[in-house]
């Protein structure tokens, strides 16, 4: 059963039987009769196959988040189980904002991976949004995230920077798209401010930066280099230090496989 529903999310992610049974190793007839399988046990058919590929029926849609689910579970357990019994080392997979990814957790990873060697990570950069999405289907551990969570981590300041060239009263800002974190800090304590370049990166907003295409609202632990060594200098202003609060999100600390919950561990402490 199991297998039919790995098979059954295969072909729903990549859209074709051949792709699917690519990635399985299988022969389509196989893969086929997999589907056919459980679409036996659940009663319905879950795709129709065209000259587009394979598309989800309406039952194979109330079905996917389910199968989801099972799989996350199964995959989860099973890591347990391999890390207890030492059967390999553990993997953890985690993600964050860009000012954790990049400043903040680098040090406590390396830390931690000193004390356990054979520790591997899978750490992810992204927005709140996703991240919380993506550790309640499992498909995470671990996540950092601006606001509320499980556990509160830390708290962050947030301060405007640009280059010592630039006339900042002129100056717009540089920040990044629609749902990150920080684009949303500004524009609550700022309001609707002259944005002249949107980034995905923050190590592309530091850059333009300092060569002088505006300011932008960042981590002060983002900056701290910049600032001593006189490529960006802090704008002063009365909205700022805007402070936030960073979290940790997960299933549970219970839930968590051994190497996760170790890392958790780690952060906090």
């Amino acid at each position: 059963m199991y297998e039919d529903l790995r098979h059954f999310l295969l072909i729903a992610t990549h859209g074709t039987f051949t792709a699917a049974a690519e990635r399985a190793h299988l022969s389509q007839p196989a893969l086929s009769a997999s589907v056919k399988r459980l679409e036996e046990d659940v009663g319905a058919r879950l795709f129709d196959r065209g000259r587009h590929g394979a598309e989800l029926t309406a039952a194979g849609t109330a079905l996917l988040p389910h199968a989801q689910a099972v799989h996350a579970a199964l995959a989860s357990g099973r890591r347990a189980v391999a890390e207890i019994e030492g059967l390999h080392v553990g993997e953890v997979r985690i993600a964050a904002g860009a000012t954790a990814t990049t400043y903040l957790l680098p040090k406590i990873l390396a830390r931690f991976r000193r004390k356990h060697e054979g520790i591997k990570f899978l750490l992810r950069e992204g927005y709140a949004l996703d991240i919380r999405a993506s550790v309640a289907s499992g498909e995470l551990d671990l996540g950092i995230v601006s606001g509320k969570g499980d556990d509160m981590w830390m708290h962050d300041e947030l301060i405007v920077v640009a280059s010592p060239k630039v006339d900042t009263r002129r100056a717009g800002f540089l920040t990044f798209p629609e749902g990150s974190a920080t684009r949303e800090l500004l524009h609550k304590h700022f309001g609707e401010v002259d944005i002249v370049m949107e980034l995905a990166g923050i190590a592309a907003v530091k850059g333009n930066v300092r060569a002088g295409m505006g300011k932008a609202l960042l981590s002060r632990s983002a900056v701290t280099a910049d600032l001593k060594a006189g490529r960006l200098v802090e704008v002063a202003s009365r909205k700022t230090p805007v402070r936030r609060t960073l979290s940790l999100v997960h299933r549970g600390a219970a839930r968590l496989p051994p190497a996760a919950a170790a890392l958790r561990t780690a952060i906090l402490s």
